[in-house]
């Protein structure tokens, strides 16, 4: 593999080549210059004829890239991947590609996207911002080491991710967490029993009696019907 022969530091995941992760540095001449990520890399079974799965493990501002997850969205890597690439064309070619040429019009960070359309200049300061504070060799280092916790510019408690990062069809997530359907709430009715269910349909029985009961008395009195809107 071109990418373990090359100047790019590359730790295997348990001995795994299956999993690593690649220090990858900002492209020049870009807010994104003196940043250093780490980038966590799975290469799925049927590599590659199937794209690998990327994402960024320490924070990074940019309108592709989810800011929490890390995961990318790049078309060469989602949708037109080829078993002609390279991997490490990802981070000579692809990735410097996507910090150069953001596109805020396929969004996985819509503050990002609208910042950089409104003020590039405010989009170049914040990107820089983010580097100082999450993108230097130390930060790269520690990134994915454990569950910690940061704060945003505003105080606002960040939980950090785990190397877990997985991309869909489009690059767009739901998080870090892969959900199989089979644990938790699964929609067939186990989380009730059967006594519960027998006393709702006594209680709807003693209802439905005492609504007669009070027709044939001339108690019960019409109701006006109340229409509301829900904001969008």
């Amino acid at each position: 593999m071109k990418l373990l022969m090359s100047d790019y530091h590359v730790t295997l995941v348990n001995n795994k080549m299956s999993e690593f992760f690649v220090k990858f540095h900002g492209p020049v001449e870009t807010p994104f210059a003196k940043g250093v990520w780490k980038i966590h890399v799975e290469l799925p079974e049927q590599f590659p004829y199937k794209s690998p799965s990327i994402g960024f493990m320490n924070k990074i501002f940019h309108p592709n890239i989810d800011e929490m997850s890390g995961s990318v969205c790049l078309d060469v890597i989602n949708q037109t991947w080829s078993p002609m690439f390279e991997l490490i064309n990802i981070f000579e070619i692809f990735l410097p590609q996507l910090l150069r040429y953001p596109n805020p019009a396929d969004p996985l960070n819509g503050e990002a996207a609208a910042l950089l359309m409104r003020d590039p200049k405010a989009y170049a300061k914040k990107v820089e911002s983010y580097v100082d504070r999450y993108a230097t060799p130390e930060d790269a280092d520690q990134a994915g080491e454990d569950d910690d916790e940061d704060e945003d510019e505003e105080g606002t408690t960040l939980r950090r991710r785990k190397p877990s990062i997985s991309t869909n069809g489009n690059g767009h997530t739901n998080g870090d967490k892969k959900v199989n359907g089979t644990n938790g709430a699964n929609g067939n009715g186990n989380g009730h029993d059967k006594e519960e269910d027998e006393d709702d349909m006594d209680d709807d029985e003693d209802d439905d009696s005492e609504d007669d009961n009070m027709s044939d008395m001339g108690e019960l009195s019409d109701e006006d019907d109340i229409m509301g809107k829900m904001d969008d």
